[in-house]
């Protein structure tokens, strides 16, 4: 188990490593390259050679399923989950299995009102049948990409129809939330979360993750509102240099406000993500009968490149139609 100073100056060479960009989708580039890189550090030594061996692949392939979400028919929907639009206590009610809630709902409307934790329940049986099969490849591209998914499903503006505060009037909340705020205050954020535990249900465990972020969005709004009513448009907005072009951003005042009326809320939902994910990725290995990792056949630094080069040519297929939230 790391020990708090030593998990602090990991945190700061990651904040060294990881470029800051900003990006309304999810966790932007900075927040999901963190959460996969120090989820890392929360598995057991049986696994823990194996991952940090490819640490920058799965630093940085991170982000890859927000890069498909305009060109890959079907990806946008597995990033969130409109609870709201199911009615009161939906994350109660809602089939845990897919086919059934496809039954009862048809699947155009699933996908229109997003499915991601269906999706993440799918790839825990596609992540662990990697680990069976002894696929290392296929295990380190699965675990990035579940990696994105499940810190997804932390977003508590992830699991609702007023995504971006659309519907409300505040429309930008998406990226402050999730993207200003982090990328301003994560270096005195607390990622201490222990080791990653074995999830007995995981299907259980995400449908609890999107419930618990589900519940703070009444927060996520509210808070905004109140600060802006607090302080007047010319304080609420700045400008700043961002790839050599001026860009409107919220200011630091009111970043920094709102972040404290959240109290601590991002830090909370930020390692949460760190947990869970090391927690999926834990579960998966043990369920396929603890394999040993050190034996798997290593990819050179340049089958690294290549495939990470094979899932850039992925991403650029051509674009199609595609339903859910992309702001």
């Amino acid at each position: 188990m790391l020990r708090r100073p030593i998990l602090a100056g990991l945190l700061a060479l990651l904040l060294w490593l990881v470029p800051l960009r900003p990006d309304t989708r999810a966790w932007g580039f900075f927040g999901h390259r963190s959460i996969n890189r120090l989820a890392v550090f929360t598995l057991p030594p049986e696994m823990i050679g194996f991952y940090k061996s490819r640490i920058e692949y799965l630093t940085v392939q991170a982000t890859r399923p927000d890069s498909r979400r305009n060109v890959v028919q079907g990806e946008a929907p597995r990033h969130f989950i409109d609870l709201d639009v199911y009615g009161d206590s939906a994350a109660y009610k809602l089939p845990r299995n897919y086919a059934d809630a496809v039954a009862r709902f048809g699947e155009d409307s699933l996908q229109r009102h997003g499915i991601v934790p269906w999706h993440v329940a799918r790839m825990k049986n596609q992540l662990t049948e990697a680990f069976r099969a002894r696929d290392a490849e296929r295990i380190i591209s699965l675990s990035a990409d579940m990696g994105h998914y499940v810190a997804d499903a932390c977003v508590p503006l992830h699991t609702t129809h007023n995504y971006n505060g659309q519907l409300t009037g505040q429309r930008g909340i998406h990226g402050l939330w999730e993207s200003r705020l982090p990328e301003l205050l994560a270096s005195n954020y607390d990622f201490f979360t222990g080791p990653a535990p074995y999830l007995i249900k995981p299907t259980d465990a995400i449908w609890a993750t999107v419930t618990r972020s589900s519940a703070a969005v009444d927060s996520v709004l509210r808070f905004e509102r109140e600060v802006t009513q607090k302080l007047p448009e010319d304080r609420k907005y700045s400008f700043e240099e961002r790839g050599g072009r001026t860009a409107r951003v919220y200011s630091q005042e009111f970043s920094r406000e709102y972040h404290q009326r959240l109290s601590g809320q991002v830090e909370r939902q930020m390692r949460l993500a760190v947990r869970m994910v090391g927690a999926f990725w834990f579960t998966c290995w043990v369920d396929a009968g603890q394999p040993d990792l050190n034996n798997l056949p290593k990819l050179t630094a340049d089958e690294m490149r290549q495939l990470a080069l094979r899932d850039k040519e992925e991403q650029a297929a051509p674009a199609v139609e595609t339903h859910g939230h992309v702001d």
